[in-house]
């Protein structure tokens, strides 16, 4: 009994509703942030905290799910609805896919580490990781990666800890040309010129590390979400700051 107590203590969060919530608050500031507010960093620095968890929860889901191949198809239904939304709102074209085929290719490469049937424990999460590098979609073959890691870590916290933090290292390294050219005396307030005069010394991929004290501290928050919320937040979203984009222009 003790060593089961020991080993629960020793896991990741997996309540999964409170971070199913806060990374759909978290991902809608950094939209907001990036359509409305593209000068106000410390929006996006909030949005860096929900792709870790949308990942985290594709890593625990793909453990627990007993209907892979429904969730795998509502992964893919949902993108398709997604993708003219994510292009309208954002600004993007029908060669850049959104999130939710990262989301879909990092589920497949874990199915394959999970059932490892006729070798596709290596060579499902490769042809992932190829066909993420191929094909543009947000985050790309690092978000598939970022899944992959997180399912082989996801006993423990240590393993975890230790992942994000070099995850992050490695992923922000490349994307310190963000700040570049952002002026942070550009007619903002003295506390948004205060956090972005210091952000701009930070990679901003690095700070999806905020994403891990929730992966780290147990919670029990007892929310669970309806399900339609959970599918209908991203194009639904999406699909809200298009409108309102649109009526601005007007």
């Amino acid at each position: 009994m003790q060593e089961k107590m020991r080993g629960s203590l020793a896991a990741p969060n997996t309540d999964h509703g409170l971070m199913q919530l806060v990374a759909i608050v978290t991902m809608i500031i950094d939209h907001i942030g990036a359509i409305f507010f593209p000068g106000v960093l410390v929006l996006r620095v909030i949005g860096r905290i929900a792709f870790p968890l949308f990942c985290w929860g594709i890593a625990v889901g793909a453990d627990k799910t007993r209907h892979f191949t429904r969730y795998a198809l509502r992964l893919l239904a949902l993108g398709v609805v997604s993708q003219p939304f994510y292009m309208l709102a954002l600004n993007h074209t029908w060669s850049q896919l959104n999130v939710l085929a990262t989301l879909l290719l990092g589920l497949l490469a874990v199915r394959g580490l999970q059932i490892n049937r006729y070798g596709s424990a290596w060579w499902a999460p490769a042809v992932c990781l190829l066909l993420a590098t191929a094909i543009t979609m947000d985050y790309g073959w690092q978000g598939v990666l970022l899944i992959i890691l997180m399912y082989l870590a996801r006993h423990t916290k240590g393993g975890l800890a230790a992942l994000m933090i070099s995850f992050c290292l490695l992923w922000g390294s490349g994307s310190l040309a963000v700040f570049r050219g952002v002026s942070v005396n550009s007619g903002l307030n003295m506390l948004d010129r205060a956090v972005n005069a210091h952000i701009a010394r930070i990679s901003l991929q690095f700070l999806a590390i905020l994403a891990l004290p929730l992966m780290m501290i147990k919670t029990k928050s007892g929310i669970r979400l309806p399900k339609w919320l959970s599918y209908a937040a991203y194009p639904g979203h999406l699909m809200i700051l298009w409108l309102i984009k649109l009526w601005l222009r007007g």
